[in-house]
């Protein structure tokens, strides 16, 4: 496809998804959100990790406000329904790891479309930014399911009611993140662990991405039942008997993938 609004590579089973309008720090438009979905579920069908980015200075500053028009006529419930919802939907059903590289200012729907991957690596001069109540809104594009099960409701509550920035260290002890790496260092860490997740277990990897993401809405009972199933289908793969083989020779595992 040619993308006008991200780029997106796949080399050795690591796809990149970079968010390409640095002139306005990566806002989303209409264009840019069907451009990630489409990218997302085309390498979700050959690539072993998914890279979210973005070029220039930011991650992404949230919804593109200036280029939406009449702003009292917009159809908010139309547009988060219509084109966010299928966003997130190709990024969090996403079979194989996504990992966001948070480059820098990660603002309203920015911040939210970062936290929605399964990792998120940050530059230590990054930022997390609710930024919806400094003009009159609430958080949407996930942010009030994942802050509060990442951060506590506290903690969550008081980012979205004051709208106070949260750097990448701060994000990192308060749980929102996986890690905040030192802005001279950051694209090599994110790097590493992309091709990490590249060369591992991708079928145990799927079975951790599903029973994670279902464990708020089952009880212990459906989650063990949960837990019995992809177990169940882990230990049918070939990278089962290469992991325990590996183990038992004391080298490092070979994993396909598969």
């Amino acid at each position: 496809m040619d993308y006008q609004t991200i780029t997106c590579t796949e080399a050795g089973g690591i796809g990149i998804v970079t968010l390409n309008r640095p002139e306005v720090m990566n806002a989303l438009n209409s264009a840019m959100r069907v451009e990630i979905r489409t990218a997302f579920e085309a390498l979700a069908q050959s690539a072993r990790v998914i890279v979210l980015t973005g070029a220039g200075r930011a991650f992404c500053s949230g919804q593109d406000l200036a280029s939406v028009g009449d702003l009292a006529g917009l159809d908010f419930e139309g547009v988060l329904r219509d084109e966010y919802e299928p966003m997130l939907a190709a990024i969090t059903g996403c079979p194989v790891p996504t990992l966001a590289a948070v480059n820098g200012a990660a603002a309203g729907a920015g911040a939210n479309l970062a936290l929605g991957c399964d990792v998120v690596i940050a530059s230590e001069s990054a930022v997390f930014l609710q930024a919806f109540t400094r003009i009159g809104l609430m958080p949407d594009a996930g942010g009030t399911h994942w802050l509060p099960r990442q951060v506590g409701f506290a903690r969550a509550m008081g980012a979205m009611l004051f709208a106070e920035g949260v750097p990448a260290r701060k994000a990192a002890d308060w749980g929102m993140i996986w890690e905040a790496a030192p802005e001279a260092e950051f694209e090599a860490v994110w790097r590493a662990r992309a091709a990490q997740l590249a060369s591992g277990p991708g079928v145990a990897y799927r079975g951790i991405k599903q029973a994670l993401r279902a464990a708020s809405d089952l009880t212990l009972d459906e989650q063990l039942a949960l837990e019995a199933r992809l177990q169940g289908e882990c230990g049918r793969t070939g990278d089962f008997l290469e992991g325990v083989a590996a183990f038992l020779k004391k080298r490092s595992p070979q994993f396909k993938g598969r």
